[in-house]
């Protein structure tokens, strides 16, 4: 488990932020990416800690917290911009609308 969390997790925390940059056309991909990272950060957090300090626990859920509050937050505005543009591209968000 030491070398999951030494090794694999801060470079998926990498490679989500990569992936990111790489799909920022589309507001879709660029929610789940963010919320793949906010997972892997979590996972790391936590394996990080390895329980022993209750501190980090708590900082871990309220991260989790916030990652599905930001999870709904997203995906209403995602809904909410399909129904008025059509569409889930970025681009299409600086166009006004009159």
């Amino acid at each position: 488990m030491p070398f999951i969390s030494s090794s694999l997790l801060p470079l998926s925390v990498l490679a989500t932020l990569l992936a990111m940059v790489m799909q920022r056309n589309q507001l879709l991909m660029a929610l789940l990416t963010l919320e793949a990272m906010i997972l892997a950060m979590t996972l790391l957090i936590l394996t990080a800690s390895s329980f022993v300090n209750l501190n980090e626990l708590f900082t871990s859920m309220v991260l989790l917290t916030f990652g599905a509050c930001e999870a709904s937050l997203g995906l209403a505005c995602l809904v909410k911009m399909a129904r008025t543009f059509g569409n889930d591209q970025v681009s299409s968000l600086s166009t006004t609308k009159c």
